[in-house]
């Protein structure tokens, strides 16, 4: 009789084969992982994502959060054609919506539900279309803030202190990112002439993939590409570490402020003028 020729293992196979070995700790776990990743039984998507849900469960929500101050929110007492062209220009498809004081979160307004301004409905009114807001602590852990997005189909959650003020926001692709890397959609920029955009307030945010030549022509600067190429790998350098939102460095009488970055990778930066600041 002819041998039956053996099936090849799945990954759960080898990774459970690697397991074997009963890892005491965290460290020896990814120890292991590591070790799978040499031998070529994980390739290296497949560990950092394995990595990214490990950590996952020992970051909170203060780890990931998008601070007050860099908000996107709207004022309840603005008229529709006054906010709507901020909606436009921002591109998110949620907004955090107040009422003149940003400890008084009163409502999630979704992009799309604009529509019907648009469609000419005689009595629109922002106040009905608002979904209600979730509102979680700064000390949530993420993999359970995760789990709860899942559960209640909720994107965006509005982060409070102990004090019950509201520290900032926190979505559903922040904790994602943090297990598969950056996700590009609507909040992103996608072209090359959107690498740069210009604020309402007069800052700037900025790719930090930008080339630092490109950066020097656009800001009038002087900043060495001789050790880097990217305005990120320069910001990068001068932390000396992977900074994490909300984290800021004076660079060459600039202020680089990080909004987006996850645990590999710097994202995006706003930049802003200091005329009296010098290089740092």
């Amino acid at each position: 009789m002819d041998d039956v020729p053996a099936s090849k293992p799945s990954l759960l196979d080898r990774i459970g084969a690697i397991l074997m070995r009963e890892p005491e700790d965290r460290e020896q776990l990814i120890a292991l992982l590591q070790s799978a990743h040499t031998r070529n039984i994980l390739d290296a998507d497949a560990l950092s994502i394995i990595e990214g849900a490990l950590g996952v469960s020992e970051m909170s929500v203060r780890d990931v959060m998008i601070p007050r101050a860099q908000m996107d929110a709207i004022d309840i007492s603005e008229t529709p054609d006054k906010f709507i062209p901020y909606v436009i220009g921002t591109g998110h498809s949620r907004f955090p919506v107040i009422d003149r004081d940003r400890d008084n979160v009163i409502g999630i307004l979704l992009a799309k539900d604009l529509l019907r301004y648009y469609a000419g409905e005689e009595e629109f009114d922002v106040r009905d279309m608002l979904r209600p807001a979730v509102f979680v602590p700064e000390s949530k852990r993420l993999n359970v803030l995760l789990r709860d997005f899942k559960t209640t189909r909720n994107h965006m959650a509005i982060v409070v202190d102990e004090y019950g003020g509201v520290a900032g926001l926190v979505t559903i692709e922040d904790v994602l990112e943090q297990i598969v890397g950056e996700i590009e959609d609507e909040y992103d920029y996608e072209e090359a002439g959107d690498n740069i955009i210009r604020e309402k307030s007069g800052r700037f945010r900025v790719k930090a993939q930008v080339p630092i030549a490109d950066f020097n022509e656009s800001f009038g600067t002087d900043l060495s590409d001789a050790e880097h190429d990217t305005i990120g790998g320069l910001v990068i350098s001068r932390f000396g570490r992977v900074p994490k939102r909300g984290e800021s460095a004076v660079i060459g009488g600039l202020k680089f402020h990080v909004l987006r970055a996850d645990s590999r990778r710097l994202h995006t930066l706003q930049v802003e003028r200091l005329p009296d600041a010098r290089p740092a």
